[in-house]
């Protein structure tokens, strides 16, 4: 046939060809020509019948053909394209990753399939739409969940992130994605960390002959340290919810709350207080802050915690008060430094209690944190 032109006679010669390496060859050509735009719209009509003849050919190579030149064709007619990503993993795959004329009925129904290779295909395409991304979470395929989350350009529902965490979110793979994930709600990060210290439990229980109180508090620690560092980087709306999920999971504990005030956090500080004293925030600010004795104390009692803690979160909150932020760049992390040096200098005689390894991991975090001079230069 002359270059770039097409006929019904065409299709005849392709239909009476019996070698399958000249019908791939001529797929391949005519799905070129198709591709690169070459063709008048009466031949374009030509080329779209003849890819469905093709799609329906036995031979795997020529179906391959198709798919290998057209595979990010936009004009690619939907039935074609459905077709080659129904097709075997050589013919299927190329379509399901990159091609965008399947529209997310077409995606959720190939997913439904059950063919896992398919379904990592379709969670690594540059776009994803949510609710694409629940379809890939439903099937609990632990390949296309991690490949999906990997996936900047997924769409992932807060629902479809905590049912991942719920049953995938011991595998370590998953794990790994989910902490490398950008924008994870911070209930569902919370979640993890949870998870993750729990696998820490088991390595550090079969690796060294510990008691169940030091493991337990190790973990505990290590954890609690974790959720902070996702408090520190949370607006109010996402910091609200954490503390809240934290309390309705038993985990918004004394510890939790010193170490925050004591790390600057005044504000996850006087949230764990609304939150336990069961009070509006603003009220709960105003207690914090009165200038008296009596409103800290008042809210402390309300909330329920330990009396033995109060002396340390007394201590700490007047350090606070007392250490105001410079509003220049980096202010809120100079803030948490001039708390932590003041706590450290003078913890003794501020009666705020911290065992061995919590000072040394204030000393590391101070450490991390910008100074006065390095601000100045």
């Amino acid at each position: 046939m002359a270059k770039n032109s097409l006929s019904s006679k065409d299709v005849e010669r392709l239909l009476a060809t019996r070698s399958a390496d000249a019908r791939a060859q001529t797929a391949a050509r005519i799905a070129a020509d198709f591709d690169r735009g070459a063709f008048t719209e009466t031949e374009r009509k030509i080329a779209e019948d003849i890819f469905r003849l093709l799609v329906r050919d036995a031979e795997i190579r020529v179906r391959q053909a198709l798919s290998d030149q057209l595979k990010e064709n936009s004009l690619l007619p939907r039935d074609v394209a459905v077709a080659l990503a129904r097709d075997v993993h050589s013919v299927s795959l190329p379509v399901l990753e990159l091609s965008e004329v399947l529209t997310d009925a077409d995606l959720i129904e190939i997913i439904g399939m059950q063919d896992l290779d398919k379904q990592v295909a379709i969670s690594s395409r540059r776009a994803v739409s949510e609710v694409v991304s629940d379809a890939i979470v439903s099937t609990e395929n632990e390949r296309a969940v991690v490949a999906l989350v990997l996936n900047e350009g997924a769409q992932i529902s807060e629902k479809s992130f905590g049912q991942v965490v719920e049953s995938l979110g011991h595998m370590e793979d998953v794990q790994n994605a989910m902490l490398g994930r950008s924008g994870l709600p911070i209930g569902i990060a919370e979640h993890l960390v949870t998870l993750v210290s729990e696998n820490m439990r088991a390595e550090i229980a079969k690796r060294f002959e510990l008691s169940t109180d030091m493991l337990t508090d190790i973990i505990l620690q290590t954890r609690e340290r974790a959720v902070l560092s996702l408090s520190g980087e949370s607006d109010e709306q996402s910091l609200e919810a954490l503390v809240r999920q934290l309390n309705a999971r038993g985990r918004l504990t004394p510890s939790i709350i010193l170490r925050a005030l004591c790390m600057g956090d005044s504000q996850f500080f006087a949230m764990a207080m609304a939150e336990l004293a069961g009070v509006p925030m603003a009220n709960a600010q105003a207690l914090i802050h009165d200038q008296g004795t009596l409103g800290l104390k008042a809210i402390y009692e309300k909330s329920g915690l330990p009396e033995s803690y109060f002396p340390a979160i007394r201590a700490a909150v007047d350090v606070a008060g007392e250490t105001a932020f410079d509003g220049r760049h980096d202010d809120r992390a100079r803030f948490a430094r001039r708390m932590i040096e003041r706590i450290l200098t003078q913890y003794d005689n501020l009666g705020v209690k911290l065992e061995a390894d919590d000072l040394d991991y204030l000393l590391v975090k101070m450490n991390s944190l910008p100074s006065e001079i390095q601000d100045r230069r």
